[in-house]
């Protein structure tokens, strides 16, 4: 299986939409984006939410690509920012490869 940030590079999505994510993920405050998207409660680690909103973004650019009525643009674009932003965060807590 691919590892989180791998998979991430993978995904394919319209570029204004990723421009889109890429401006607002300097912006990104875990605390609140986080629980807005996932609930309130205790926020999961970084690959921990960054999975969920890995499925949850999923599920939203399904309903894009079949022009379904209850496509949110805006919600679509605060998963890939939260996803962007958990990223970050996952890299930067990453231990280096060694070589």
């Amino acid at each position: 299986m691919q590892d989180l940030l791998t998979m991430l590079t993978t995904l394919r999505r319209p570029r204004l939409l990723i421009r889109a994510a890429r401006i607002g993920s300097q912006d990104y405050k875990r605390d609140r984006h986080l629980q807005r998207l996932l609930g309130y409660g205790n926020l999961p680690r970084p690959a921990a939410a960054l999975m969920k909103l890995m499925e949850l973004e999923r599920e939203m650019d399904e309903a894009r690509k079949k022009d379904e009525a209850g496509y949110s643009l805006p919600r679509h674009l605060d998963l890939l920012i939260a996803m962007m932003g958990e990223a970050q965060l996952l890299k930067a807590v990453r231990p280096a490869p060694i070589t």
